[in-house]
């Protein structure tokens, strides 16, 4: 089961979050090329066009005769060789249309949630709500979560008005439902921010925020490092007692052997 960092609504670390179930970690590519390849295929128009002869203006007569000239025979002016004749083989007004298996979709989409959980670029906060759509708000959650120049996708539970005019402005940041999320989007961005209430899954017992955790461990290896100290000043303290007991004993010896 993957785990994500999950925020408050102040944009504060919380600790870890735990995943749903269907978060296994798995990407299966091939149903992401699909998505891929049918989404952008679905964004075409279609539109492009070109004439050939039978469209373009002019060549209603030979332009010289067959033979005689000492030039090479030509019928019309509307001919592919000719400057403002028909296009050989151009582009024609199609349909791009894809279609995908739902289960398809839902692989893919499954897949590249999966891919940025794997990355840690998966985040969960508690709830988006402001009072009222400014971009400004939008921008210092982002920036407390260590967001701001990455493209992000913002994920909610459901509609929000304010959450979506919100973050409109902003170039790198596409605010949607968790519910219409598309496999091609998730993979647009560099980090997805899931409301809590969207993805489910529950938080992680015990776990602290990365800022206390690294206090905790810096307190720990002070602490190490403390004892590694009193350690060796006591084991210097005992050789030192010990030497000066030799030396001791040897005077002693010394003083004992002359007296004889």
């Amino acid at each position: 089961m993957l785990e994500a960092t999950l925020y408050s609504v102040t944009a504060d670390p919380k600790g870890n979050y735990a995943l749903p179930a269907e978060y296994d970690g798995t990407v299966h590519e091939t149903a992401l090329y699909y998505a891929v390849r049918a989404y952008r295929n679905n964004q075409r128009q279609g539109t492009h066009s070109t004439k050939t002869r039978s469209e373009v203006s002019g060549g209603g007569r030979k332009p010289w005769r067959q033979k005689g000239t000492g030039r090479a025979r030509q019928g019309t002016i509307r001919a592919a060789q000719w400057r403002g004749g028909g296009i050989v083989f151009g582009p024609r007004p199609r349909r791009y249309r894809t279609d995908l298996p739902p289960k398809v979709k839902r692989l893919a989409r499954q897949s590249a949630l999966n891919a940025r959980a794997n990355e840690r670029a998966l985040y969960v906060i508690e709830e988006l709500a402001f009072e009222q759509p400014k971009t400004k708000h939008m921008l210092e959650v982002l920036d407390k979560m260590g967001l701001g120049d990455r493209k992000v996708l913002v994920l909610t539970s459901e509609t929000r008005p304010t959450v979506h005019l919100s973050g409109r402005n902003l170039s790198n940041v596409h605010v949607m439902r968790y519910r219409d999320a598309s496999a091609y989007e998730v993979l647009w961005s560099d980090a997805v921010v899931i409301e809590q209430q969207a993805i489910g899954g529950h938080e992680v017992a015990g776990s602290a925020p990365k800022a206390a955790s690294r206090s905790r461990t810096a307190t720990r290896t002070r602490g190490k490092a403390a004892t590694r100290a009193m350690a060796k000043k006591r084991s210097a303290t005992k050789k030192a007692t010990k030497t000066a007991k030799t030396k001791s004993t040897t005077k002693r010896a010394r003083k004992d052997g002359s007296d004889a």
